[in-house]
């Protein structure tokens, strides 16, 4: 049965102060997992030591990784990355909107593979989105148009995670909710786990969203100590099944129902 994990890194620094992309690693293996979205990666960065992290996690892991600088200044690079060790194609890699050029807000971005599960091409995107509500409003928008989940080429089964920076009852999360489906409601225990802060988690920051065609055996957060303290996220790991594709039924904005 295939798992997917979601995790912020936060850049591999855990709250010990410590850098270690192995540590990172290492509880991503504990889980297994088939599929891996990361967000807030350094590569190549002086802060984290030039390290290639998405590579490094990648390579412990086994996995191939395809990566998207959400930031780049010269050589340094930052961003969101999905690792597999599944056939896969990286489709797209861009931009999210943000509020204007001379903000000094965090660029955000957004990334899409299609990785083949037992045959089926899941469409699988990772994002982090901004930390204000009208910025995250425009991202969300942005990836239910027609250069993401609504291009003509996007089909049945859809998957999207990442760090939305966004609880249950926000405005952003209800855009999504109602096309896409919350796995965490899902699974048969259907009791949500916050993930951020790691050390007492009271927010639900991370998601992973899925269309009709995907079943949910199984949705939780991985609360070991070593995941506690790898970063300032738990990683929210999500066991699912394929079903059949339904045939698509577009919204007008060309995104799936729920």
């Amino acid at each position: 049965m295939p798992r997917i994990v979601t995790w912020n890194v936060h850049r591999c620094v855990g709250r010990d102060g410590v850098c270690s992309p192995a540590r990172v690693a290492r509880v991503l293996a504990s889980l297994q997992p088939d599929i891996v979205a990361l967000q807030e990666l350094d590569v190549r960065r002086a802060r984290t030591g030039r390290i290639d992290q998405a590579g490094a996690i990648a390579r412990e892991l086994g996995m191939a990784h395809h990566f998207h600088p959400a930031y780049r200044v010269m050589e340094e690079e930052y961003g969101d990355a999905i690792l597999t060790a599944r056939p896969a194609r990286f489709v797209r890699g861009a931009a999210l909107p943000g509020i204007g050029p001379l903000s000094r807000l965090e660029p955000r971005g957004a990334l899409w593979v299609s990785v083949n599960i037992s045959g089926v091409e899941l469409q699988v995107f990772n994002t982090h989105l901004g930390l204000r509500g009208y910025e995250r409003l425009a991202q969300v928008e942005a990836l239910f148009g027609r250069d993401w989940m609504g291009a003509p080429h996007c089909h049945e089964p859809v998957l999207l995670t990442g760090d939305f920076n966004a609880i249950p009852r926000s405005r952003v999360y209800a855009r999504i909710a109602a096309r896409l489906r919350d796995a965490q409601t899902l699974g048969p225990a259907r009791r949500p786990k916050a993930t951020f802060p790691s050390r007492l988690p009271v927010l639900r920051l991370d998601h992973v969203f899925v269309s009709r065609s995907i079943e949910i055996t199984r949705a939780e957060t991985l609360r070991t100590q070593e995941a506690r303290i790898a970063s300032d996220h738990l990683p929210l790991f999500v066991d699912f099944v394929v079903r059949a594709p339904a045939p698509r039924t577009p919204h007008a904005s060309g995104a799936f129902d729920a």
